[in-house]
């Protein structure tokens, strides 16, 4: 009856949100812009929902990459969270962010961003030397072209990075539906942002109040 320790729960592990801002958005190809926002609001909010450990880090905020996305500062809004601004495009080179993530004395870390290639892969394999176990959320990453995501993706995996997806991640941590103290707020997030699945869990939650 003991779960995977490979699984990621609450109090298992780190979130660390990176460069997810406007002018990284805005030459990002692998993906939808419009689907990269609510796999974001999945995780954000997810994180926020089970109190994981989470870091906001961006890149030359104020001088060009612009503010982070709305579905970040909604969970996690800068005047209270501190985001953590760098000049190195590797946030594991940078002192405030590196010192942040080991404060959570978490050995699992759980990436996503802007750009997989360069934000992702720099601290994905930099953590894995080190002895973390690491974990990158693909459909809540992006690049300036498909090859570009799709290869820094199987790099990473080669490296021994996990990787994962934004729905997964949130019911990874909620795990059983008897949890009630989280079930409505997750269910919530899922009518939200959950595409189809939500609106699954909409029609079930009025059929059953109907009937």
């Amino acid at each position: 009856m003991k779960p995977s320790s490979n699984l990621l729960a609450p109090d298992n592990h780190a979130l660390v949100l990176i460069d997810f801002e406007g002018q990284m958005g805005f030459a990002t190809k692998s993906i939808a812009l419009s689907e990269l926002r609510t796999n974001t609001a999945i995780v954000a909010g997810a994180s926020k929902i089970f109190n994981v450990p989470t870091i906001v880090t961006t890149v030359a905020e104020n001088s060009f990459s612009g503010p982070v996305f709305p579905e970040i500062e909604q969970f996690y809004p800068q005047a209270s969270s501190g985001y953590i601004d760098r000049t190195s495009m590797n946030t594991w080179e940078d002192a405030a962010a590196y010192k942040a993530i080991k404060a959570t004395q978490q050995q699992k870390i759980v990436l996503a961003g802007l750009w997989t290639s360069v934000c992702i892969v720099g601290p994905a394999l930099s953590a894995l030397e080190e002895g973390h176990i690491v974990y990158v959320i693909t459909d809540a990453c992006g690049d300036v072209s498909s090859e570009a995501h799709e290869r820094a993706i199987q790099r990473m995996v080669h490296a021994g990075v996990k990787p994962i997806t934004s729905i997964q991640y949130l019911l990874e941590l909620q795990r059983d539906w008897a949890r009630q103290e989280t079930y409505g707020p997750v269910t919530d997030l899922m009518k939200k942002y959950g595409g189809a699945y939500g609106i699954g869990i909409q029609y079930a939650h009025n059929m059953l109040h109907n009937h």
